[in-house]
């Protein structure tokens, strides 16, 4: 199981469904992008298991493609049934902006 989320990290992700409804992909990127924007990194398994959000790449693939600058890390994580997955862990990269 995937008991390494803290708790201030689950509550953001029950916000984020709550601001979020829906199951339309523009809902689960608004998922996505609101716990990613919050500093967050997130993977697959939190996604699905968290935001309901049941094909994580495809949505960060679509964040990408409207401008958002997310990597990817592989991490590998244990499901409830105790098996491991090799699963993308997504962070937010912000730009630095230097003054003029």
């Amino acid at each position: 199981m995937n008991d390494s989320i803290n708790t201030d990290k689950l509550a953001a992700l029950a916000e984020a469904r709550e601001m979020f409804t829906g199951t339309d992909s523009k809902a689960q990127c608004a998922r996505v992008l609101e716990i990613l924007q919050r500093g967050y990194m997130l993977n697959t398994f939190e996604a699905s298991r968290n935001l309901d959000v049941y094909h994580c790449p495809a949505r960060v693939l679509q964040l990408r493609a409207a401008g958002h600058n997310i990597i990817t890390h592989w991490v590998t994580v244990v499901t409830e049934a105790g098996r491991p997955h090799r699963v993308g862990n997504y962070m937010l990269v912000r730009e630095v902006r230097h003054a003029a």
